[in-house]
């Protein structure tokens, strides 16, 4: 990949809309059970069926970038994590994780990859979310973002179905995941048995992380957590 150009604040300067600022455990990935700031910002192109984040589509407020770097100083974790929505359908999201490394959090993004995240800063761990065809966005994947990744990224593929598990089986196989960076499986919430995908992966000795949503289990289906 080429080198990496600075970035700048898109035009409106530094502002972004944000859903919500809060404090956590991270409930998934490479980080889960690790106190977390989570950045939520507002709107998303996408409309998944599996979608638990959907009031985070509208609404929300304008904050600049100092303002969210001083929400964020309120508590003692460094980890920080940029979701939606789709993070990336705002531009300015760029600069913010620029800001935020800058800052020495440890930034991880959750993206639904049907955004390029060629310009994403390259100390960023990026978790993209592959859709599966239950998802109802399996046309949004864009396959030149595989490229983009180094091996600190994570591939996420949510499973609400068998179908779904033999899909991303040979999503798997024929983009050569395995050689790109870590791959998590996880159960659609209330949609796929948690025991059942387990016993699948190791049956097939899938070279994957198998997760669940701590933060459901913990806490239930609700915003904040």
């Amino acid at each position: 990949m080429s080198q990496q150009q600075p970035v700048q604040p898109h035009k409106d300067k530094t502002r972004l809309k944000i859903t919500e600022v809060f404090y956590s455990l991270q409930g998934e990935a490479r980080n889960v059970g690790l106190p977390t700031v989570f950045v939520r910002l507002t709107g998303c192109p996408l409309r998944c069926t599996y979608c638990d984040t959907a009031y985070a589509f509208t609404g929300g407020e304008w904050m600049d970038i100092e303002s969210i770097l001083d929400e964020i100083k309120q508590y003692k974790t460094s980890h920080v994590t940029v979701t939606g929505g789709e993070p990336l359908a705002q531009k300015n999201c760029i600069y913010l994780l620029k800001q935020l490394c800058d800052s020495g959090y440890d930034v991880t993004l959750e993206t639904s990859g049907a955004v390029l995240v060629d310009e994403v800063d390259g100390r960023v761990v990026k978790i993209i979310d592959v859709k599966t065809p239950a998802s109802g966005e399996v046309s949004k994947n864009r396959s030149e973002n595989f490229d983009l990744l180094n091996a600190e990224d994570q591939i996420k593929f949510v499973i609400c179905d068998e179908a779904d598990y033999f899909w991303s089986k040979q999503f798997i196989a024929e983009h050569q995941l395995e050689d790109k960076c870590e791959i998590l499986f996880s159960p659609g919430h209330e949609q796929m048995d948690a025991a059942t995908l387990a016993d699948w992966v190791l049956r097939d000795q899938l070279n994957v992380r198998f997760q669940i949503q701590l933060h459901k289990y913990l806490w239930g289906d609700v915003p904040g957590v």
